[in-house]
């Protein structure tokens, strides 16, 4: 058999995704889940393994039958198996995918205030676990622009969205705390501490692996997309071009502020793999193919490598 058309059949197998499945929950086993009972952060990983064939689904951003994308989004959150102790982390992922699958639905509806709505409302959710997601506030609002969403009245329910959770946490303090609004504070303290820069020293060696990783994975999905863009509907152009403006901010982000590696990897690995799943199920070029294996070798060997590293599992 030739390799390209091994690469083609990988790309388009139905047993390519179940395959995947079972080897992400096999790294999720290896790591540690039964002896320290992450069982939350389990269903976490397969709730967003779900959400993200619905992402792919519903926008339909391959335009042949392929599980590419969501099978990248396995291999590369095994690949980053440090981050899956993190509860927090595992939530936000989730919150990232499902705004994302909201937000598209308002393509060229400057109407969509529900779906809008909808959208806030999950980063407001999922900011109750992770306060520093309010960064991303004002990359949803360019997102819009991109989806030409954008309105007053989407961006009048955006705020509301956003403020839902926090009105109804308001009305708790209220209630159980007797008007103590102290938790509720310092909640929002860490927004006041950000600096740039820093933690260089504590992040270890696989982080910086993972992360070179991603930013070469980016740049092959970039330049493959633009060169064939040409391709696909204007409709799927424009979800991709919103896709590598959002994963190019999360990747310059991550150097200036490495001690948030466990909020910044989580949409780098969800950007990233609609792009790298395109490349994949789309191109079957000699060149491609071995660039197929070396990607496929790089990410086996990576994912042993952060487990080897891991203090959690050794």
């Amino acid at each position: 058999m030739k390799g390209s058309q091994l690469q083609k059949i990988v790309a388009g197998s139905r047993l390519t995704l179940p395959v995947t499945i079972l080897y992400g929950l096999g790294i999720c086993l290896i790591i540690g889940t039964i002896q320290h009972q992450w069982w939350i952060q389990l269903a976490c990983f397969v709730l967003s393994t779900y959400l993200m064939i619905l992402l792919n689904n519903f926008n339909a951003l391959i335009r042949v039958y392929s599980r590419a994308i969501t099978s990248a989004f396995i291999i590369l959150s095994c690949v980053a198996c440090f981050l899956f102790p993190s509860l927090e982390g595992g939530i936000v992922t989730l919150g990232f995918i499902g705004s994302l699958l909201t937000l598209f639905v308002t393509y060229q509806n400057r109407e969509a205030t529900g779906w809008i709505y909808y959208t806030f409302l999950i980063l407001g959710l999922a900011s109750l676990a992770k306060v520093h997601l309010f960064v991303f506030i004002p990359i949803y609002w360019i997102l819009m622009i991109f989806v030409s969403s954008f309105s007053l009245r989407t961006f009048l329910a955006s705020l509301l969205g956003l403020l839902t959770p926090y009105w109804i946490g308001i009305t708790a303090v209220i209630i159980l705390y007797k008007g103590d609004f102290t938790s509720f504070i310092n909640h929002f303290r860490p927004l006041t501490e950000i600096t740039f820069f820093s933690a260089y020293g504590s992040i270890p060696l696989s982080h910086y692996l993972t992360y070179a990783f991603l930013v070469v994975l980016t740049i092959t999905g970039i330049i493959h997309f633009l060169r064939t863009s040409y391709n696909d509907k204007i409709r799927t152009r424009q979800l991709y071009y919103s896709i590598m403006f959002f994963n190019i901010v999360v990747l310059v982000l991550l150097p200036l502020f490495p001690q948030h590696y466990d909020l910044l990897f989580r949409p780098a690995i969800i950007l990233t793999s609609p792009l790298i799943g395109h490349f994949i199920a789309l191109t079957h070029t000699k060149v491609t193919n071995i660039a197929f294996y070396l990607i496929l070798t790089a990410a086996l060997l990576l994912t042993g490598f952060n487990l080897w590293t891991s203090s959690f599992i050794f």
